[in-house]
């Protein structure tokens, strides 16, 4: 398995399995508008991010984005922040260590460029997620949890990037 950054040609083939992925854990219902968000984050112009994937054989595995701090950022509060958006493996690519090792990277590009603090926000419901972040050292922030619209609350995680390395 090999961590690099996206290459444009493979941008709807990224959206289509985030969009699996969400759906395969029964996270994105037929018809959510999120799905066309998860289609095109951190694709467009404008559009500050870093978008790793996992490859396998030319397939692709998994896939992460850093969002790096703007205004209108969903918990980065300052240049010292990023925040962990659209992050999905493929169904065939789960429990094979792909999410580890792509929050890994995220991790290190994020370091690499100098930042404090990566944050993210998670559905009550991924607790395989949410034990992935805690073993990977990173801490709940429930003063940061935020609702988007309704039925729906994010609970926020972050992770100090002085000192810390993830295991992959």
């Amino acid at each position: 398995m090999i961590i690099r950054e996206a290459r444009p040609d493979e941008h709807p083939a990224i959206g289509e399995l985030r969009v699996t992925a969400y759906r395969s854990l029964g996270l994105l219902p037929e018809g959510s508008g999120y799905a066309d968000t998860l289609r095109g984050f951190g694709f467009g112009t404008g559009s500050d991010c870093t978008v790793l994937v996992a490859v396998d054989h030319q397939s692709i595995l998994g896939t992460i984005a850093i969002e790096w701090f703007d205004a209108t950022s969903e918990l980065a509060r300052d240049e010292t922040e990023a925040d962990v958006r659209a992050f999905a493996v493929a169904p065939g690519g789960q429990g094979r260590g792909v999410g580890r090792t792509l929050l890994a990277a995220a991790t290190e590009c994020a370091r690499d460029r100098g930042l404090r603090v990566l944050r993210l926000c998670t559905l009550p419901a991924m607790q395989a997620a949410q034990r992935l972040y805690e073993t990977a050292g990173f801490s709940r922030t429930p003063e940061l949890d935020w609702s988007p619209g309704p039925d729906v609350s994010l609970r926020a995680y972050e992770l100090a990037l002085t000192g810390t390395k993830i295991k992959s």
